[in-house]
């Protein structure tokens, strides 16, 4: 199969979403995450679209997806979540796994919520649902949250910049030749667009909305039991693997994989992690 590319419209916007795969086979919904796109997913999506239909959205804001102004839509996860359930609807698909990263975890989680029946398997990379994962890299987020003041938001937008991106990229990261600048080049270029900046700022003001909702995110994880594969950049600064190991306080039949990489762990460990996303759902589905 090869990767086509296609924008629907779900709500009135423009949603851009990569889709691959037979038609008829599984669907595997794959959530991207902060500062990217769903083109973090473009070596993932060959290894598994012989045998599974993959769909790999990109949120308003990122990527291809349409970028309305914040005076006429809000940037929230729960809108986010919206238009993802908007999308596969349309798509007319029923039941799905769950590739969930970073933001793509909230979102994704929300969508659970909505239909947890939907939900066939669920694949967890570096995501956050417990208060364990929010380090020390969250303390002026979370101060945000408590205090919606200019300041605080002025003192959040260093996590915007060139420096930072690529940070998320190679921190962590081993021997980094594996890395392709695009990937951060790719980031660097649509944070810089005008006004992304103010809808950064405002997802990450919406942040706590999710921390808010850990709780019934961990009740649909114990009470659905899907079957869950966790694979980790274990050296994350963002999302430190004190977020992964509560998973398996909930969902004790979780596979967990801890690897020696960072946040992007597809991008320097797909070697590693793609054989065991592409045999767990082989397995699970």
């Amino acid at each position: 199969m090869s990767t086509r590319f296609h924008t629907t419209k779900v709500n009135g916007l423009d949603i851009f979403y990569r889709e691959d795969g037979p038609a008829d086979g599984p669907t595997v919904l794959l959530l991207h995450g902060f500062p990217t796109s769903s083109a973090q997913f473009r070596t993932l999506i060959p290894l598994l679209a012989d045998k599974y239909h993959v769909i790999a959205p990109d949120y308003p804001g990122y990527g291809h997806s349409a970028t309305p102004d914040r005076s006429e839509f809000d940037y929230t996860f729960a809108n986010y979540a919206d238009l993802m359930q908007g999308l596969l609807d349309q798509l007319g698909i029923e039941q799905y796994a769950m590739y969930v990263f970073d933001y793509g975890a909230p979102t994704g989680y929300r969508l659970a919520l909505k239909a947890p029946d939907k939900v066939t398997a669920l694949i967890v990379q570096n995501g956050n649902a417990y208060e364990e994962g929010l380090k020390e890299f969250w303390d002026p987020i979370k101060a945000y949250w408590a205090e919606d003041t200019a300041e605080r938001r002025a003192a959040l937008r260093p996590i915007l910049s060139d420096e930072t991106t690529k940070f998320q990229y190679t921190d962590g990261v081993r021997d980094l030749t594996h890395l392709d600048p695009d990937a951060w080049l790719h980031d660097i270029t649509q944070l810089n667009r005008p006004g992304n900046d103010e809808i950064q700022l405002d997802l990450f003001k919406d942040y706590g909305t999710n921390v808010t909702l850990y709780p019934q995110f961990q009740d649909f994880f114990r009470t659905h039991q899907p079957p869950t594969l966790i694979v980790w950049g274990q050296n994350d600064y963002i999302f430190p693997a004190d977020g992964a190991h509560p998973y398996l306080n909930d969902l004790p039949k979780a596979e967990l994989h801890l690897l020696d990489t960072g946040h992007f762990l597809l991008e320097d460990q797909l070697d590693v992690a793609g054989p065991l996303i592409r045999d767990f759902l082989d397995r699970s589905l």
